[in-house]
């Protein structure tokens, strides 16, 4: 029987997961999440919204939030919820955070000391600028998504959902479940490409058949609404005075560049745009965990070895944060992860390793719809690339090739309030060179006064 304390970060899918293995394993866990409610960004939820369509892998989760539930009652668990984690040490184990409403008075400071620390922050959704984007009526398809399956409540009432990967389908079945009309889906990779990724070594797929319903489903979702779903082809430019009234629609090429003569006009008043999705690593980055190389645009992950150990003594990490694979990744990293963590000798985790491995073939299918360097041309000159700072696209061409600082300095693109979170990919392949806008390790945000505040110790 484990007496390690195993320190969780995150509360979706991997996390949630981490926790349960480790409790099965014998070890006292604590969970920070800085949500009001369990799930993370795949099972938001809320109790007056009943309608099952919305959640997937439902059952799953009661089964984690009711085990956690279990080990809170034997003592041997501690869910901190609303927990703003804004300083990670790792010599030793140390979570700081403030817990209480965000951005709110009172908040009160916490240090959560453990054993060993899994890190599962997850991943947000990537929409890549184009002409028009902040207009009122265009949000991210995870954002859409989230207003959808959490209230119950749609962006406008004629959507165009665009952009690259199967997290379209599910964002466009969500909002017509919430009783928006999806007048188009469009997937930004040609059908040449998803068939070069998607039939190769069919039988690594078997360990994933339950994918293959998830794609009936919203087929027949999207055949239910006579919603177009089309490969190839992406939105340009948004068209608006005061919000979203129509989008430009195009043709695109390998590269994802607009062929000429192929524009058209959708009548529309809301857009969901998702290009893929960038890890959170602000806490993986403090804590010294290495990372991946990839070229500038692209995301880097958190380097994990078989058992999901991290380069950082004590530390672990599972799902987005490790590779972009979805929720059943997540979920069998997180088992692997929180079984490990809470000490679990190496031979005894061959099941888990397997289980692990049987999504990888699932997660490796996702770089058929890996965005492509010609999205670039959409942009105009008076495009915004960073919302935060009102940084052009213009402004940031002009300033490439100078120092890292100098650029941020000059544009103060990737210095506002998300610190380069939205638009630091945008901006680094704009560039063409690493600035440094995907390693920022700001946390959270916090009063002076909290800082200054003395802090409760929880062990």
């Amino acid at each position: 029987m484990s007496r390690r304390h195993v320190v969780v970060l995150g509360a979706g899918p991997a996390g949630l997961a981490a926790a349960v293995a480790a409790l099965e394993a014998g070890a006292r866990v604590t969970v920070l999440d800085e949500g009001e409610r369990l799930g993370g960004q795949y099972w938001r939820h809320h109790e007056a919204i009943t309608d099952r369509r919305l959640q997937h892998g439902w059952e799953r989760f009661e089964r984690s939030r009711d085990r956690i539930a279990a080990g809170i009652a034997e003592g041997r668990a501690v869910l901190l919820q609303r927990a703003a984690v804004w300083r990670v040490d790792v010599e030793p184990l140390r979570l700081h955070a403030l817990v209480g409403k965000p951005d709110a008075p009172g908040r009160r400071r916490v240090v959560v000391r453990g054993d060993a620390l899994v890190l599962a922050t997850g991943a947000h959704d990537r929409a890549l600028p184009i002409p028009g984007w902040t207009l009122p009526g265009v949000t991210t398809a995870g954002a859409a998504q989230a207003l959808a399956k959490r209230d119950g409540v749609t962006v406008g009432t004629r959507t165009l959902v665009a952009g690259a990967g199967p997290f379209l389908l599910p964002v466009a079945q969500s909002l017509a479940i919430a009783g928006a009309r999806v007048v188009e889906v469009l997937e930004a990779s040609r059908l040449p490409r998803h068939a070069a990724g998607w039939t190769a070594r069919p039988w690594e797929l078997a360990a994933a058949a339950g994918k293959g319903l998830e794609l009936a489903e919203y087929a027949r979702s999207l055949l239910g609404q006579r919603t177009p779903y089309r490969t190839g082809s992406g939105v340009v430019r948004i068209l608006g005075e005061r919000r979203v009234e129509a989008a430009v629609v195009a043709r695109l090429d390998r590269a994802w560049r607009p062929i000429p003569g192929t524009e058209r006009e959708v009548a529309c008043d809301s857009v969901a745009l998702g290009h893929g999705f960038t890890p959170r690593l602000d806490a993986a980055i403090q804590a010294g965990c290495a990372l991946t190389e990839a070229p500038p645009g692209s995301p880097r992950f958190v380097v994990a070895d078989p058992d999901q150990r991290t380069s950082v003594d004590g530390v672990w990490a599972a799902g987005e944060i490790t590779g972009i694979g979805g929720a059943d990744a997540a979920l069998a990293e997180g088992d692997l992860a929180g079984r490990s963590a809470a000490g679990t000798p190496h031979a005894a985790l061959a099941a888990a390793r397997r289980r692990r491995d049987r999504t990888d073939a699932f997660a490796r299918r996702l770089e058929a719809h890996a965005i492509q360097d010609g999205w670039s041309s959409w942009l105009e000159d008076d495009t915004l690339v960073c919302r935060c700072e009102s940084v052009e696209a213009a402004a940031i061409v002009r300033a490439s090739g100078s120092a890292s600082r100098a650029l941020r300095l000059a544009t103060r693109a990737g210095l506002g309030a998300c610190q380069g979170r939205t638009c630091g990919s945008s901006v680094e392949a704009l560039c063409g060179e690493r600035l440094g806008l995907d390693a920022r390790p700001l946390l959270a945000p916090m009063r002076i006064g909290e800082l200054l505040g003395g802090s409760e110790a929880t062990a």
